[in-house]
C-alpha cells in the first residue's frame, strides 16, 4: 500500500470567505491571560481547523496582528472570529447570557475527566484556558459552570496550552459532531 501525501489542490480547502459563512462548531475558546503569543496563534490555527465559532482573548493575551501569533496561526486570524475583552469575567457573563455553557480546563476539585465528559444534546460550549503558569484565574473559576481535566500519568503537572487546546478541541468536536450539532 502506498501513502502518497496529498498536494494542496487535493486537500480541497475552502476560502476564508467560505469559512466565515459556513456553519460553525458550537465551541468557543476563551483565553484567560495567556502569556505566549505563539500559544495564541496555535489556538487560532486549531479553531480554524475545527471551524470553531469564536475566540475571546482576555487580559494580557496578545491580539492580532502580532508577529508571533501570525507565525503559528498561518492566516487563521483572518478566518476565525475573535474579540478582545480586557476582563474575562465580562466575556463569560456575555457568553452565559447567550446560552453558552462555560467550562474551565483546569486541575480542580470536582472536575470531570475529559474522557468521561458528555455534552448535553444541543450544547453550546465555551472553554476557558488559563495562563501558562497560574492556570485559569481564581475569579474565573468562581463563575464557570464546571471544570474539565485531561488525565495525565507522567511526572509533569501540566501540558503546554497549545497541546491542551488541541486535545480538548478534538475531543469535544468529536462528541459534538456525533450529536449532529
Amino acid at each position: 500500500m502506498n501513502f502518497r501525501k496529498k498536494n494542496i489542490l487535493e486537500l480541497e480547502r475552502i476560502s476564508t470567505d467560505e469559512f466565515k459563512t459556513q456553519a460553525k462548531t458550537p465551541l468557543i475558546l476563551v483565553l484567560d491571560n495567556v502569556r505566549s503569543a505563539l500559544n495564541v496563534g496555535s489556538a487560532f490555527r486549531t479553531a480554524d481547523g475545527f471551524a470553531l465559532a469564536k475566540i475571546y482573548l482576555c487580559g494580557i493575551t496578545a491580539q492580532p496582528p502580532h508577529k508571533e501569533i501570525l507565525k503559528t496561526a498561518i492566516g487563521a486570524t483572518e478566518s476565525v472570529a475573535w474579540e478582545y475583552c480586557e476582563d474575562p469575567l465580562t466575556a463569560i457573563e456575555a457568553l452565559k447570557a447567550e446560552g453558552w455553557q462555560v467550562l474551565a480546563i483546569e486541575q480542580a476539585e470536582n472536575s470531570t475527566s475529559l474522557d468521561l465528559y458528555a455534552p448535553l444534546p444541543g450544547a453550546k460550549l465555551a472553554i476557558v484556558f488559563g495562563n501558562e503558569v497560574s492556570g485559569v484565574s481564581d475569579e474565573v473559576m468562581e463563575v464557570v459552570d464546571g471544570a474539565l481535566e485531561i488525565p495525565q500519568f507522567g511526572t509533569k503537572h501540566s501540558l503546554n496550552i497549545a497541546v491542551c487546546v488541541g486535545i480538548v478541541v478534538w475531543d469535544l468536536f468529536v462528541k459534538l459532531k456525533t450529536q449532529k450539532y
